[in-house]
């Protein structure tokens, strides 16, 4: 069905004003200030969004699909995310990872989840591997899976600086990068390594000799959760002069104790110092176990990611009166560019139709994907087909 938007005040994710836009065929078709109407003829809807905000859906590149955890045992096991989990918090493109259990989870299993959410309504990819090296693929090796699997657009999330690692060397590292990169090049995908980063002292030290030590391009190195301590996000402004993207974390609010950054105040501190903006991305981290070690490594508490955070830090960024134009990249057009998924995080004529509508605090009113919606007046419409009997 034709869908014309009409009186939306559009973040593309620039401010452009009041537009009305035409959704056709999962794409948008045209914007302009005022479109004319359409004849009855032609089955269609028209929605009078009366000045809400209409910007890109979100894209979160960190969601355990499947579930995280499983660190104190499998009845730590995090149950798989929900499709309304993910549309009610704005976002219409995910990416699946694994994690800290390539064993009793596996590539195939994150796999067949992200085409589920396909076949659910929404954009989903994933990463080949988890923590671990050697990495678990699915054909038998990184080339194989980012090459010829679907939904495969890079490796992730390998993890570093962190007693659950595999404590990789340089030239592991390098190993899995240069594959990843050059498979990314034949396939036209990211092609990127999405790197965990723990607690651990050597911080971001094997991703700079990596960059010194190789012809890699900076940007095939993403690492993610650099908001965890202070001494992390101070590194974090090397990396990103050579080129580099960081990830931002949007940690459940009980999750930013001690040295640690909210996904909000790490935004505000690098937007503030002058960083460049177009090189800082954030995800969720939904469905991941955020688990509390002791100095024995036992865990003594935990809690889960949730995707709704990312649309809790956008609208604490709004109420402490940072314009939504200024952060909102951050959420949507830099990651798509850093996943070379030119057709996402931007509204603009041929782009897919993957919007967020929202108030004026922040509040998630409706959710279309690829041009279908997903959310209406705050609630879902659209259910994940065990989701209505589950409840």
């Amino acid at each position: 069905m034709l869908r014309l938007v009409r009186n939306a005040e559009v973040f593309a994710p620039e401010p452009l004003g009041k537009r009305d836009l035409l959704i056709a065929d999962r794409r948008i078709a045209a914007i302009a200030e005022q479109l004319p109407r359409l004849p009855q003829a032609i089955p269609h809807e028209e929605i009078d969004l009366a000045g809400l905000c209409l910007c890109p859906g979100l894209v979160d590149a960190h969601v355990h699909l499947i579930g995280g955890g499983g660190e104190a045992g499998p009845s730590t096991r995090v149950p798989p995310v929900s499709l309304t989990q993910l549309s009610t918090a704005g976002i219409t493109t995910v990416v699946g990872v694994l994690g800290t259990d390539g064993t009793t989870r596996s590539v195939a299993d994150l796999v067949a989840r992200t085409l589920g959410l396909r076949d659910e309504g929404l954009s989903a990819y994933c990463y080949t591997g988890s923590y671990q090296l050697p990495v678990p693929t699915l054909t038998g090796s990184v080339r194989g899976d980012i090459v010829f699997v679907d939904p495969v657009i890079g490796v992730g999330e390998l993890a570093l600086s962190d007693h659950r690692s595999s404590q990789p060397t340089l030239d592991e590292l390098l190993r899995v990068a240069a594959d990843a990169h050059v498979a990314g090049m034949i396939s036209g995908k990211a092609g990127i390594v999405h790197l965990h980063m723990g607690d651990g002292p050597r911080g971001l030290d094997l991703v700079r000799r990596a960059l010194e030590h190789s012809e890699i391009p900076p940007r095939v190195f993403h690492p993610t959760h650099i908001n965890r301590n202070r001494r992390l996000f101070a590194e974090s402004g090397e990396l990103v002069a050579r080129g580099g993207y960081l990830d931002i974390t949007a940690f459940p609010p009980e999750e930013d104790p001690g040295d640690s950054l909210s996904a909000a105040e790490a935004i505000a501190r690098w937007l503030h110092a002058g960083l460049p903006p177009d090189r800082l991305t954030c995800s969720s981290d939904g469905a991941g176990c955020m688990p509390v070690f002791d100095a024995h490594g036992h865990i003594c508490a935990m809690d889960i990611g949730r995707p709704a955070t990312l649309i809790a830090t956008i609208a604490t960024l709004l109420a402490e009166g940072l314009p939504l134009a200024r952060f909102l990249p951050i959420f949507t057009r830099n990651i798509a560019d850093l996943l070379r998924l030119s057709h996402k995080g931007r509204v603009a004529v041929g782009a897919d139709a993957d919007l967020a509508i929202l108030t004026p605090d922040g509040q998630v009113s409706a959710v279309m994907a690829r041009g279908s919606w997903l959310v209406r007046d705050g609630r879902p419409v659209v259910f994940g087909p065990f989701e209505r009997s589950s409840a």
